[in-house]
């Protein structure tokens, strides 16, 4: 059974890709999850915040002088939460190439401009095969309206994608106001692909202490849902980015689902935590199977037949499911 796929200019034997999480930060997690099977790594993110931390420290002693700017530093993460700082990620990467015969993704997480062209082209420098560029934004800003921020975030995009010869992914939230024209900007400004859908983690209150408290839930099929809609969408309208679905695939079901609407590549994490790296060769065998079982040849024959464009009932994608859910709930 033809599992292959392409993604990001990449021919992969299958679509399962090893997407950023903690696997990828040790020598024996990248070759765990290569020897499970992945198509490819996505190597947990650089944040803007290493960036600009080790940009002010370039100017300012912080041991020294800790009081003298210390709102310009008030909202950095403590140093120690940084599982590794920017020079590690590049050697990380470096690393990773060495070990691992599977293409490599570096990943930077923001929301300005700020360095982020400079550390695109660092990691490409430093042997990654593409850039996924996470963009995690919460905006509180009154003033600030949805084109601001969807305009600053094609900036960036446009800015890191000209710059750099690898192709950029754009991991995006499903919180846009128009996802389906915001991608189509990514697209124009250079994006060659386009993942759905980036997890905020919700902060909780300690009602007792009086402090927020950060939890982290990992996702189940459950979460697949919403993506399956925006794939569906943005299959059917994207002309040249490839798709990507990151959150909620458990199962091959799940896969075979993503696929259906359009995704070129499946990205797993939660369920490499759950089982360990070897799942992925389980998921794979469970697509193969179905595909024999359902009489198709190829995943590429699968894919994008139910998005909005090839889909026998469009109304369930849009408003027909939420309306029909809604009026035919038996309340009793």
């Amino acid at each position: 059974m033809d599992l292959s796929t392409r993604y990001l200019g990449f021919e992969l034997p299958h679509p399962f890709i090893a997407g950023a999480g903690p696997m990828g930060d040790s020598d024996d997690g990248i070759r765990a999850l290569e020897e499970g099977g992945a198509a490819a790594i996505v190597l947990r993110s650089l944040f803007q915040e290493q960036i600009d931390r080790e940009a002010l420290a370039t100017f300012h002693s912080t041991e020294g002088h800790a009081e003298s700017y210390g709102e310009a530093t008030s909202y950095f993460a403590d140093p120690e939460e940084f599982v590794i700082g920017p020079h590690e990620y590049l050697e990380r990467i470096r690393r990773a190439k060495e070990i691992a015969a599977i293409p490599v993704f570096g990943s930077l997480n923001g929301h300005t401009r700020g360095g982020w062209v400079e550390y695109g082209r660092l990691i490409e420098e430093a042997g990654a095969d593409a850039l996924e560029l996470n963009l995690y934004d919460i905006v509180t800003d009154p003033a600030e309206s949805s084109a601001d921020v969807e305009g600053r975030h094609v900036s960036i995009v446009r800015a890191v994608a000209r710059e750099l010869t690898i192709p950029v992914a754009v991991k995006i939230s499903p919180f846009y106001a128009s996802p389906a024209h915001f991608a189509h900007q990514l697209e124009l400004a250079g994006a060659a692909g386009v993942v759905v859908f980036n997890r905020f983690f919700e902060a909780d209150i300690d009602v007792e202490a009086l402090q927020m408290r950060s939890q982290l839930h990992l996702s189940d099929s459950r979460e697949v849902l919403l993506r399956l809609r925006w794939l569906a969408v943005l299959s059917a309208t994207l002309e040249r980015a490839d798709l990507a679905v990151t959150g909620g695939v458990h199962t091959g079901a799940d896969a075979v689902k993503a696929v259906m609407c359009g995704a070129s590549a499946v990205q797993i994490v939660a369920a490499i935590l759950h089982n360990g790296p070897h799942v992925i060769n389980h998921l794979k065998a469970e697509v193969g199977r179905w595909l024999l079982d359902n009489d198709y040849h190829s995943l590429q024959q699968m894919r994008g037949s139910m998005n909005l464009r090839h889909t026998p009932d469009s109304t369930a994608i849009t408003r027909g499911n939420y309306m029909h859910q809604l009026l035919t709930y038996d309340w009793s």
